[in-house]
């Protein structure tokens, strides 16, 4: 177990040393001067220079890898050009909103998806199995802002069940704090439901073909016991893979969703760094997100041995 755990560990640490590298090149070869840039058009040549300066653009390329390496493991991600804040503190302010709305969204497809897919997958060739194919097609070929576009007209305009846009900090109630995450939680949600209610699906069909699932039918098992004990448990793998791909869709819609529902979130804070060209926050949040996304694939990898033993072997 510890042996296949290590490797694991260590399988990711290439990816990460990739990662860091494009997020530190990425300002450096940007065509034009990143200073001007950022700048503006109107900027004097001083105020360039002081902006080069201090995103250490005037000193040697290895010289300025090895400072930002140096400041990257001592976790200073460095300092907003637009407001001088540092990027970790920025981030620290904006996570929770962008945090709680990740999790509902997944409990949401979860919930969602897997009884979707398992009941395609019991009642294949049916008319509930095409139905629940129409709404995984339908769900992941819908962009994001199109279905909150959706929602918030039906549920926040027309019935009036939620707010349209904005968010409740946890501090001020746990009800008024999911009740404004249901909406972008929901639009979130979609894709990643349809691609794993297909999965579920697939994968699901596959094993119930088996010649032990036929067997433990043959013994007179209750069929929710064959469905839950035999076929679920083997078919997970294909699952919780796609579980940990969907968070790459997952990261990227809330960039779309706290845009469009004005959550005060990463996503938000994303665009605006882009827009105003912040570099220094762009580069970290790529960082950041890159880093979660090589973490929870981890994850990912290791909860195989839960489903099936011969994985560490």
């Amino acid at each position: 177990m510890m042996p296949y755990i290590l490797r694991r560990v260590a399988a990711t640490i290439p990816v990460l040393v990739f990662v860091a590298l494009f997020v530190f090149f990425l300002l450096r070869l940007t065509p034009g001067d990143p200073a001007v840039l950022i700048a503006g058009d109107q900027a004097t040549e001083a105020q360039i220079e002081t902006i080069r300066r201090q995103l250490g653009l005037d000193r040697p390329i290895l010289e300025q890898l090895v400072a930002w390496t140096g400041r990257i493991l001592s976790g200073d991600l460095g300092r907003s050009v637009f407001s001088d804040m540092e990027v970790t503190r920025l981030v620290a302010m904006r996570i929770e909103p962008t945090a709680l709305l990740a999790l509902v969204a997944i409990v949401m497809a979860l919930v969602i998806a897997l009884p979707l897919g398992t009941l395609a997958a019991v009642t294949a060739g049916s008319r509930i199995d095409r139905a629940v194919m129409a709404f995984a097609m339908l769900g992941f070929s819908s962009p994001v802002f199109v279905v909150a576009f959706l929602l918030v007209y039906v549920f926040a305009l027309t019935l009036g069940w939620f707010p349209t846009q904005g968010y409740v900090p946890l501090a001020d109630g746990v009800w008024a704090c999911l009740n404004s995450l249901i909406l972008p939680g929901m639009a979130l949600a979609m894709l990643y439901a349809a691609l794993l209610a297909r999965i579920t699906r697939t994968s699901l069909l596959e094993v119930l073909s088996e010649d032990y699932v036929r067997t433990a039918r043959a013994k007179g098992l209750m069929p929710l016991r064959v469905l839950v004990r035999h076929a679920l448990q083997n078919a997970a793998i294909p699952i919780v893979t796609v579980v940990g791909v969907g968070i790459a869709a997952l990261l990227g819609g809330v960039v779309v969703t706290e845009t469009v529902f004005n959550i005060p979130g990463l996503g938000r804070l994303t665009t605006d760094a882009i827009l105003r060209r912040d570099y220094p926050v762009v580069q970290g949040l790529i960082l950041i997100f890159s880093g979660v996304y090589v973490l929870i694939n981890l994850l990912v990898d290791l909860s195989y041995v839960l489903f099936d033993p011969r994985v560490r072997y």
